[in-house]
């Protein structure tokens, strides 16, 4: 049987499965860690593994469609042709 710790701050839980309920938990315990979690794998009461998250969870927070309802505001003449010759410069 293993031992498995899970860290997070200061609340810690720990249970103990075998190595199979591990192996099909593994995954998952993995997508849950977030910064400064720490999840100790010991056997034997021996610390045997440590994982932990390095780098912060990359999330986008936009979704595609999100603003389709919500009103915009948008110049009245954005459409309208653009007059170049004010950016061109006749030396």
């Amino acid at each position: 049987m293993l031992c498995v710790i899970f860290r997070r701050f200061r609340s810690t839980w720990t249970t103990s499965v075998t190595i199979q309920e591990f192996q099909a938990q593994l995954p998952d315990l993995i997508h849950r860690l977030t910064l400064g979690d720490e999840l100790v794998i010991t056997d034997n009461n021996e610390s045997v593994a440590t994982l932990a998250r390095t780098k912060p969870k990359v999330e986008w927070h936009c979704k595609a469609g999100s603003a389709k309802d919500s009103i915009h505001w948008m110049a009245p003449d954005f459409d309208a042709p653009l007059d170049f010759a004010s950016f061109v410069n006749d030396d």
